[in-house]
């Protein structure tokens, strides 16, 4: 099952369990927007390359539409389609008031240079300027993209439109980013299992972690989590796979990734077969890398009491199924990982307002809307008897479609 279709199925549970109208599900489901555009650049060797790239903006009800744009060879239609539904959920999780949205162009970002991946993103941008904006719609970086990326859309769009930063964001604080933002998915998994644990009667130095990936989100969640006494025993990420029964020093492994680009060779630890990794006996499992690592094969041998999904996607419904019946606790996604665009959302406010906010409000804002939202989700839980998968796809889908009613729109 893809991305879109998984998606499609936990949106028709949570229908289901509100038991909205056949005309208001369709209208939810539906995409605001899809946009497909060719993208021809000059190649630093005078040969020309053509890319193409989407934007889908699904939803705009609870206001201007939000999402991540990615560089990755796999970038298509379908995904593009299921990550901005789930923005649109993401939002109405955190309560945020946001639409969904999501865009990227199918290339390898590795395979070009910083002046040809500049000229990419600029033709993108001259493709979509008409339909993006600080009212509109508002990128942010995503897997393949950076800060340096939004200060190039940044500027291009203000060659049409004036100097306008709330446009995106995730750009460089000197440009108007957010003190925070960079760290801001990492911080939002270190309070969404806080407060998971919490309801447990647990806490973050008691438990061991494995952690799939040690990109932005994946090493941020590791640091956090080891400032704040918790084991993380294994990580992994493009290099290959590291593990420390006795537990990673993660403030010396983050400095030895900065210099060698990856985890492999990491002298404080043993190498791991990254196959092997989701298997690691640890309390919690971080999948912080791709959609699709749990399915049917890989989660008959997870041995995590807990997975909190760092990552988009990462649990396909076959393995969730088998997860659930196995009495491992998830945190979906749609909350898990919504750390990122809450703080691009006071991004956004700092912007329209023009004063920018101290770190400290920033950290400490984000976590009260995470404790927040895990009160929500934990609410519908008891309510509809359900997972907090559904508890989280219940309480964003009923935001939405409260917004959509009040709005005006006649089922």
């Amino acid at each position: 099952m893809n991305a879109l279709e998984a998606t499609n199925l936990y949106f028709k549970r949570a229908v289901k369990l509100l038991q909205l109208d056949s005309k208001v599900e369709r209208s939810l489901l539906i995409p605001f927007r899809e946009i497909k555009v060719e993208c021809t650049i000059p190649r630093d060797d005078g040969t020309l390359s053509s890319y193409v790239g989407f934007r889908v903006q699904h939803d705009n009800s609870r206001g201007p539409m939000k999402g991540g744009i990615r560089y990755h060879p796999e970038v298509e239609l379908n995904e593009v389609n299921a990550l901005a539904q789930l923005m649109t959920w993401k939002s109405a999780v955190a309560n945020i008031p946001y639409g969904g949205a999501k865009g990227g162009i199918g290339c390898n970002p590795r395979d070009l240079s910083p002046t040809e991946l500049e000229r990419l993103t600029r033709v993108f941008t001259q493709k979509i300027h008409d339909v993006i904006g600080p009212n509109l719609d508002i990128p942010a970086p995503d897997m393949g993209t950076s800060a340096q990326t939004m200060a190039w859309i940044l500027d291009e769009y203000s060659k049409f439109h004036g100097y306008t930063p709330g446009v995106v964001t995730g750009k460089p604080v000197d440009l108007g980013g957010s003190l925070g933002r960079e760290a801001a998915t990492g911080r939002g998994v270190l309070f969404a299992t806080e407060a998971l644990l919490k309801d447990h009667n647990l806490s973050i130095r008691d438990q061991s972690f494995v952690v799939q990936g040690f990109g932005n989100v994946g090493s941020w969640a590791s640091k956090l989590i080891h400032e704040q006494g918790g084991k993380v025993k294994a990580v992994s990420d493009v290099t290959g796979a590291i593990k420390n029964n006795a537990g990673l020093d993660i403030t010396a492994l983050t400095d030895y990734v900065q210099k060698t680009g990856g985890v492999k060779g990491f002298q404080d630890a043993e190498a791991l077969d990254p196959a092997a990794l989701l298997s690691e006996d640890c309390d919690v499992l971080i999948p912080a890398a791709l959609g699709g690592v749990l399915n049917a094969e890989t989660a008959k041998d997870v041995r995590a009491k807990f997975i909190v999904e760092a990552a988009n996607h990462p649990t396909d419904p076959v393995a969730d199924e088998i997860l659930e019946k196995r009495g491992v606790i998830i945190l979906p996604d749609i909350y898990a990982n919504c750390g990122g665009v809450t703080v691009s959302y006071f991004e956004w406010v700092q912007n329209i307002q023009g004063f920018p906010w101290e770190e400290e409000k920033v950290n400490s804002n984000l976590k009260k809307y995470m404790e927040r939202a895990y009160t929500n989700i934990k609410e519908l839980c008891n309510t509809h008897n359900c997972s907090p998968r559904m508890g989280a796809f219940t309480l964003g889908v009923h935001r939405v479609a409260r917004a959509t009613l009040l709005r005006g729109w006649e089922a």
